[in-house]
């Protein structure tokens, strides 16, 4: 398996665990709801069943949220060669390695710090389509594409 898939793997696991994590969350809140329902505090009781179901919308966004990018990521082919900088695109730049797929954060991968990023992110926009040797510069940094997988 080479450097790329492993990239891959990692975020895919990445999303799959932010998916299952916020289902347990609002599993856990739907039972505290069922919980407190059969409470008869008055006033208190009324405010507690708001504050779960304001959380519980809550947590539904941020798992639509974490549902959507899983789907999109699953959607990248890991095995895309291309001389351009493209969606699913592992790219080694004079700032490290940066990988075009979904706003997934920072991850340490074989003791290389690599981010993942979306196209639409503005330095996502710049790197797009471009080739080895050439560069980008967001907020004064300067990213020379020195690699593409």
């Amino acid at each position: 398996m080479n450097f790329k898939h492993k990239v891959y793997n990692h975020y895919l696991k990445v999303a799959n665990d932010k998916v299952e994590m916020l289902q347990k969350v609002l599993a856990d809140l739907k039972e505290s709801g069922s919980n407190e329902t059969k409470s008869t505090a008055g006033d208190k009781h009324e405010t507690a069943l708001a504050m779960l179901q304001i959380e519980q919308a809550n947590v539904r966004g941020q798992l639509q949220d974490a549902v959507a990018k899983k789907l999109v990521f699953e959607k990248i082919d890991s095995d895309v060669k291309a001389l351009m900088i493209v969606n699913g695109s592992l790219v080694k730049t004079s700032n490290g390695y940066l990988f075009v797929s979904v706003a997934l954060g920072k991850a340490s991968i074989e003791g290389t710090e690599v981010i993942a990023l979306s196209p639409a992110s503005p330095l996502g926009q710049k790197l797009m389509g471009l080739k080895v040797g050439a560069s980008a510069e967001i907020n004064g940094k300067k990213y020379l594409v020195e690699k593409i997988e």
